[in-house]
């Protein structure tokens, strides 16, 4: 059963720039939630989500997730950031190093998997997140940002008015 919207749960990431990110901030808005990895075949995905953060501005949102559960991400947050913006010009929101599907998983990874049973199978994996703090949708690695995501994204924001 749907949450109400003023009953969505609310969830804070670390910026990997500093302070944090809360999703209850963005509500009103689609959100985009990508666990990402630096060396990963899925990685240059990095150029269509940031596409994707540029074309919404602020009526949407796209945020970064990068994790090791697979073993392809790299050893620090600072080198992380680092490889973002010198190869694909990173300036969406990103996460600190966070852990989707093994171990300690962060709690909004585990609230998915509770409302939906999805579980991020790999890097790139795509959860996205309604105006009313709802999952709306999930989507496996091959997803590309610029198709069926946007698309369901358009919907949103055409249902808004």
């Amino acid at each position: 059963m749907a949450q109400a919207a003023d009953s969505a749960p609310a969830f804070d990431f670390p910026s990997i720039d500093g302070g944090k990110y809360n999703t209850a901030d963005w509500r009103g808005k689609p959100v985009l939630v990508v666990n990402t990895a630096s060396m990963c075949g899925y990685t240059p995905q990095y150029t269509d989500l940031q596409a994707l953060s540029d074309h919404y501005g602020d009526k949407a949102v796209v945020l970064a997730v990068p994790s090791d559960d697979f073993n392809q991400e790299l050893a620090d947050d600072a080198a992380v950031k680092e490889f973002c913006e010198l190869n694909y010009n990173i300036t969406l929101p990103m996460t600190t190093i966070e852990h989707v599907a093994k171990g300690a998983v962060h709690p909004f990874y585990a609230w998915v998997k509770e409302q939906s049973g999805f579980v991020p199978g790999w890097n790139f994996n795509k959860v996205l997140i309604g105006p009313d703090g709802q999952i709306v949708k999930s989507w496996g690695s091959n997803a590309q940002p610029l198709g069926a995501i946007k698309d369901q994204i358009d919907a949103l924001l055409a249902a808004q008015g």
